[in-house]
């Protein structure tokens, strides 16, 4: 969707992909991506990461792993890993809910 589009250093990015390009690597099981602005006022990729059971992986494999099969500019800047994602009833991903979470600091 249009609106869910990340402007990040002047160039649209779509979350969409960075997520599909998460979810391959093989520690993760779920992820989440959304625009987060930092103190300079820029908008920056942020992935919000579900491992499976028994997997580790780092923040700084992550963004590795999906620097090598995207563009450089669309890997996330922020990995932060969670133990679920907030999903609707019928198991879509409530993105809305992350970036609330973000603005509130938490």
């Amino acid at each position: 969707r249009s609106d869910d589009m990340l402007k990040v250093s002047g160039i649209w990015v779509s979350p969409f992909e960075v997520e599909a390009t998460l979810v391959q690597h093989p520690a993760v099981l779920e992820a989440a991506v959304i625009g987060v602005t930092d103190k300079d006022g820029l908008t920056k990729t942020k992935a919000f990461v579900v491992v499976k059971q028994g997997a580790r992986a780092t923040d700084e494999q992550l963004k590795s792993f999906v620097k090598d099969r995207l563009a450089p500019y669309k890997y996330p800047r922020a990995i932060e890993f969670v133990d679920e994602l907030p999903k609707t009833a019928t198991g879509k991903i409530q993105r809305f809910k992350l970036r609330e979470r973000e603005a509130a600091g938490q």
